[in-house]
């Protein structure tokens, strides 16, 4: 919205630093902040009253978990909000990109909020029918990639980027809509089986949404890509904004969701994060650097279904508890320390990630 004021920089010369991707992105960043600072307590309050006993907690969970009963969940909502207002305020609302990433926060937003909402009514941890909720996650995504690969160049936009080879491109054709689909609704379903702990998921999806930021804005400059030997895509860069709104209104849940957390994300804010980094990856081309600055949220998924086909094919856990943070904390680590070590595990991984920018 605020962007239209750079039209008038004829006139009125400073307006011209809206053109300015930089300085919109950090506008975003302190938009998504203020607004979770600002709205963020009335919301908490507010889904107190109405989920009266807060979260269901899992009865075959760690034990210290139940002193967490009657925290409310559904805080994504005070994320998604303040990611939306942040972008339409600072993005270029003409970018499709743009709009192809709200799409996919918003209707996974609604997913998990459907999600959400059935398990706080029900008093129970089963909420949406596991197919159907697969089903709409895969539609949402199916739909997004097929939007991006008509933004994009022909040819390129439906082929597959190797991370460390600069000529390196896999050509899908139509069938990258199948490429696309299973990183978004992957990238989903990782981060909101991570979302276990306080802080937890939050921190590394800022992590995760600041180093995109970067991908999104090299690969959307023409010099920069250039210099950095990777493929160009016209137009992502204005995505940094999104991840900037993302990286404030992460910021201000943490505030509320640091241990002892305030309020929970549940499945509204957890599979509406990942789809949003998903939705970034395909469009930026870098699906593949996605697994390695997310290599966290691939661990925590790797552990599930590890867990799963180990017990279903020889009767026998390889985990004491799954995802891997509840593996942890069964072997005595204090959930802090899990969190934390997480975070740096976080850390290490996105310096990975962006050093694929270089090294080619």
């Amino acid at each position: 919205m605020l962007y239209v004021l750079a039209t008038f920089s004829d006139q009125i010369a400073p307006l011209n630093v809206f053109r300015y991707i930089t300085f919109r992105t950090g506008g975003a960043i302190m938009t998504g902040l203020l607004f979770v600072f600002l709205f963020g307590p009335a919301m908490i309050d507010l889904l107190r009253v109405k989920q009266g006993k807060g979260q269901p907690i899992r009865e075959d969970g760690p034990q210290s978990h139940f002193a967490k009963r009657g925290t409310p969940t559904m805080g994504g909502l005070m994320i998604i909000c303040g990611v939306s207002v942040a972008t339409l305020l600072w993005a270029n609302l003409s970018n499709w990109y743009v709009w192809v990433v709200l799409f996919v926060t918003l209707s996974y937003g609604a997913i998990g909020f459907y999600d959400d909402y059935l398990k706080v009514t029900r008093r129970g941890t089963a909420g949406f029918s596991g197919k159907w909720r697969l089903a709409a996650e895969v539609a949402v995504a199916g739909i997004a990639t097929f939007a991006v690969m008509h933004l994009g160049a022909p040819g390129f936009s439906s082929s597959l980027t190797v991370p460390f080879f600069k000529t390196v491109v896999i050509p899908f054709g139509f069938f990258f809509v199948l490429v696309g689909t299973f990183v978004i609704v992957g990238a989903g379903n990782a981060v909101n089986l991570t979302d276990g702990l306080d802080g937890l998921a939050i921190v590394p999806v800022i992590i995760a949404a600041a180093t995109f930021g970067v991908f999104a804005y090299a690969t959307g400059h023409a010099v920069f890509a250039r210099y950095l030997q990777i493929h160009n895509v016209p137009g992502v860069g204005e995505l940094s904004i999104i991840c900037g709104a993302l990286i404030g209104a992460g910021l201000g849940f943490l505030w509320f969701n640091a241990p002892p957390a305030m309020i929970f994300m549940g499945d509204t804010g957890s599979l509406a994060l990942g789809g949003t980094l998903g939705a970034i990856a395909v469009a930026t081309k870098h699906e593949i650097v996605l697994a390695i600055v997310g290599g966290l949220f691939v661990l925590e998924t790797m552990s599930v279904i590890i867990q799963v086909l180990s017990f279903k094919l020889t009767g026998k856990r390889v985990f004491r508890m799954a995802p891997l943070h509840h593996h942890f904390e069964e072997k005595g680590w204090r959930e802090s320390t899990v969190v934390v070590r997480f975070w740096i595990i976080s850390v290490v991984l996105a310096l990975v990630s962006l050093a694929t920018l270089k090294l080619r």
